[in-house]
């Protein structure tokens, strides 16, 4: 049955109040569950109970091994090793896509494999932590040579670095093949490196081996410092110079056991000491690189850059100064330890304010909707269909910059009326399994508001009822 579209609408522009009934206790959990999680599934509001700060900080205390979901994936080198092979199959018998469909099975497994995970685990808030931060590091899988290895950025570099510093997920990142591949750092090479001299010695030709700014600029602009950060051009050509030599093995059509893995090319670096935000560094080889990165995860400028994502991630769009502050000395006081950072935005009282301040991205949408429903879909397509009906296609942000983290970004017309469209789809696959209010209650406790469940109790059929508590605005933000 169609969707009553006018009481939607109403649904739609209806702001989120508070009940007067509302214990603070319920609340807590209301807000773990939805705003620091990814939404609750049955029986999780009751689990949480009324020691919600607690639950989310047993999940980022210590290091955990990586999930067997997706620890039994293909590694980065398998996955580069499969598309340097579909390339040789291209050169060697013409247009051939075996190699490419394989790689292209490859990331819709990951894919499905990071959202079962998802659904089903019982710590939700480290599985948010472990998203917020590749997309903070993002690489995009719409470059053909990152099809394969986006996933493998976030399974090999951030999940085991999720429990130390900072500075060793920037240093695991950095110098994963995803990152290096994606930023083009593999061409970079040193103007006055042996292996310039060497090229320009036999090859008599205008052009010029020299460096590539990409994975540089983006380590200061996105990764570490901000775009306000203090650095200047000059900053970032040196520090260029100073990352050549950082690549991968086999990236040059060079068939290898090593294939895949990061790999320092001593030939292709820059000599000579540089000066780095004020700072020299000696010439060390691929040491040099690695003294600038630990100096920029120290750096001021890096903990408030840090600080104000995490605050604008976890809080609302426009980061409450007083919470980005504290965030910021947590983050200097411990030297980047990155559960006492968790922890502190846990502690933030700003992060436990009744209104639900941020709207939901697709992805958050989508994984709460399977979460409060306890579906996992059975086929990877069928995982894999709404995030791209929805325009957030994982692994796929189409910049460094990652995907947008606030509401403008996401509620604009077209893309609520596709929420729409998929709210009704889901609605009439779920909506005679079970009870909408139910699930309603289950998942948003005393915040589902009476005007809300007044319009569920009225729905024509337990579809549209799905539809509705969907499409509701408690439901649409967190």
């Amino acid at each position: 049955m169609d969707v009553n579209r006018p009481a939607l609408a109403a649904l739609c522009t209806h702001r989120i109040g508070s009940s007067p009934e509302d214990g603070p206790l319920t609340l807590d959990a209301i807000i773990a569950a939805n705003r620091f999680g990814l939404g609750a599934r049955p029986g999780e509001l009751t689990g949480i109970g009324s020691d919600a700060r607690n639950w989310l900080i047993r999940q980022v205390e210590d290091t955990r091994p990586v999930p067997r979901e997706v620890a039994e994936l293909p590694s980065s080198a398998t996955a580069f090793q499969t598309f340097a092979k579909a390339l040789r199959e291209r050169r060697q018998q013409g247009e051939k896509d075996g190699g490419r469909r394989q790689i292209g099975l490859m990331y819709r497994d990951q894919v499905a494999a990071r959202y079962r995970l998802a659904i089903r685990t019982e710590e939700p808030f480290r599985e948010r932590l472990v998203h917020f931060w590749t997309n903070h590091f993002a690489v995009s899988a719409d470059k053909a040579q990152v099809v394969g290895l986006a996933a493998t950025l976030e399974n090999e570099a951030i999940r085991p670095n999720l429990g130390g510093r900072f500075v060793d997920l920037l240093l695991a990142v950095e110098a994963h093949p995803a990152m290096i591949l994606y930023l083009d750092n593999q061409a970079s090479i040193g103007p006055n490196s042996p292996l310039a001299q060497r090229t320009s010695r036999r090859v008599k030709s205008d052009r010029k081996l020299d460096i590539n700014e990409n994975l540089a600029r983006e380590i200061l602009e996105l990764h570490t410092l901000g775009v306000n950060g203090g650095y200047t051009q000059a900053d970032v050509t040196t520090f260029a110079r100073a990352l050549t030599g950082w690549s991968v093995a086999g990236a040059r059509g060079k068939e290898s056991e090593q294939a895949g893995q990061f790999q320092f090319r001593q030939m292709a670096h820059e000599p000579g000491a540089k000066t780095i935000l004020g700072k020299r560094y000696s010439e060390d080889g691929l040491a040099q690189p690695r003294a600038v990165l630990k100096d920029l995860a120290d750096h001021p400028a890096t903990a408030k850059h840090l600080a104000t994502k995490l605050t604008r991630h976890f809080i609302a769009d426009e980061p409450p100064e007083s919470a980005v502050a504290r965030l910021t000395k947590v983050f200097r006081d411990t030297d980047g330890d990155l559960p006492s950072l968790h922890r502190a935005l846990v502690e933030s009282p700003e992060a436990w304010e009744r209104t639900t301040a941020k709207f939901k991205t697709p992805h958050d949408f989508v994984v709460s909707t399977f979460r409060m429903l306890d579906f996992v879909p059975t086929l990877p397509e069928q995982m894999l269909a709404p995030f791209q009906l929805l325009g957030q296609r994982p692994y796929t942000p189409g910049s460094p910059a990652g995907w947008p983290d606030t509401a403008s970004q996401w509620d604009g017309p077209d893309a609520l009326l596709k929420r729409i469209e998929w709210s009704s789809a889901v609605g009439k696959r779920m909506g005679s399994k079970l009870q909408p209010l139910d699930a309603g209650g289950a998942s948003l406790g005393s915040a589902l508001a009476e005007r809300t469940r007044v319009a569920i109790a009225r729905a024509e059929s337990g579809a549209q009822g799905v539809t509705l508590l969907l499409a509701s605005p408690e439901f649409q933000r967190r």
